[in-house]
């Protein structure tokens, strides 16, 4: 396992690995221009990594054969090499094909997507109803996801979706609209948009799908959700699915389902096999400095680097850039297409190295992440743990550094 250190070349800490006999009592710090924000205490940036348990994989009480699925679906799942059911689609598809609401609690990467698009592509194909279901989503990121899926497992089948995101062409989507495909797929606000613009009409929609609903509420689409659901029939099915059960999200199922069923396949994912520590450094220069001498070392395969601002993202990337240090940047300043070439380039490893702001930390499936590196601090211990919950994923270990100021001793 690498060391860290300091930028005096020394790194202290105690038996188990914290900091010790640092002045980390001030809980905020000045951003400048009068501006400050709560910190976190660095020592909770520091773990050392312990073994990852294997958990005894799950044995499914089904095939993807047992389910109703029309023989078209059955073969494309078979090419595809698909015949055991995850978890949540083991016991969310059976149910969801009964026409049931239900709450879906899965982890990112668990199949969750599969587990709530066939059960809509059967509808589809047996009654073809056009404009009849709606997905939202929190990120443009994952709506294109769920389209691919879409795509993917409706193939051949003559059934059509449409994504409306922001960061995209509206008149495309608005054209898109009007040639009534059968699912609509976006984010809340893009959603809210068209509907405001009357392009987007909900009241012959029957199945209306929450995806990463914690995200959603964490993003603050809470009301624009409210709103576009009360503009949907009464008599439809509603399908949530979501990483954690909060207060929120139990609002929302008072008020929008009936009599769900809920399904929990969620692992307590848990951050004590990532090692974690933190990097010292007396300035923004020190920073990028310190920052390129580690992504020129050896291991560093697969970096993501977390900053605050949608300026600083690209001027990071820039920068490292410029310093033969190839990186891509996603913000919300960036047009779709940007975005969805920079992930592409990342995914593929055609680039090591992709700088972001916290649009990046949930909802995305990025395999293979080495490292995960704050170069600046979350807003909260929280946000933290989304962050470098992008590595050490799928059993595989990883390590997540964060950079935080000098501090004399």
């Amino acid at each position: 396992m690498q060391s860290h250190y300091s930028s005096g070349g020394r790194r202290r800490t105690g038996a188990s690995g914290a900091p010790k006999n640092r002045s980390y009592s001030p809980q905020r710090q000045s951003q400048g221009r009068g501006r400050s924000k709560a910190t976190i205490n660095p020592s909770r940036f520091i773990n050392r990594a312990t073994e990852h348990v294997e958990q005894p994989p799950y044995v499914p009480t089904h095939s993807f054969a047992d389910f109703a699925l029309n023989a078209t679906t059955q073969n494309m799942l078979e090419h595809e090499g698909l015949t055991t059911p995850s978890a949540i689609q083991d016991q969310a598809i059976q149910p969801i094909l009964e026409g049931r609401d239900l709450i879906g609690l899965a982890n990112t990467g668990t199949g969750k997507t599969a587990a709530f698009l066939l059960p809509i592509i059967e509808h589809l194909v047996q009654n073809r109803d056009r404009n009849s279901v709606l997905i939202l989503a929190p990120t443009r990121e994952l709506a294109q996801q769920i389209d691919a899926e879409f795509q993917r497992f409706s193939a051949g089948q003559k059934i059509y979706s449409v994504v409306c995101v922001g960061g995209a062409n509206i008149a495309r989507q608005i054209r898109d609209i009007r040639r009534n495909p059968h699912v609509v797929i976006g984010t809340p606000g893009r959603i809210k948009d068209l509907i405001s613009r009357r392009v987007l009409i909900l009241n012959g929609m029957t199945m209306f799908v929450l995806d990463e609903a914690d995200r959603m509420l964490d993003m603050g689409f809470i009301n624009d959700i409210r709103m576009i659901a009360e503009l949907l029939p009464a008599e439809k099915q509603t399908l949530c699915f979501s990483a954690t059960m909060t207060p929120g999200i139990s609002g929302i199922v008072q008020s929008l389902m009936k009599d769900p069923l809920t399904v929990s396949v969620r692992s307590n994912e848990t951050s004590d096999h990532i090692h974690q520590d933190v990097i010292e450094a007396h300035s923004k220069e020190h920073k990028i400095e310190l920052l390129e001498a580690m992504l020129r070392k050896d291991g560093y395969d697969k970096v993501l680097v977390f900053g605050e601002t949608k300026f600083g993202v690209q001027r990071l990337a820039d920068k490292l850039t410029n310093s033969n240090l190839p990186a891509v940047a996603i913000h919300g300043n960036k047009s779709q297409a940007q975005r969805e070439r920079a992930l592409k380039d990342f995914k593929t490893e055609a680039v090591k190295i992709m700088v972001a702001t916290d649009v990046a930390a949930r909802g995305l499936d990025i395999p293979d992440v080495t490292h995960v590196i704050n170069f600046d601090q979350p807003q909260t211990y929280e946000e933290y743990t989304h962050r470098i919950g992008r590595t050490g994923r799928a059993g595989k270990s990883g390590t997540a550094l964060t950079f935080i100021p000098s501090r004399s001793y």
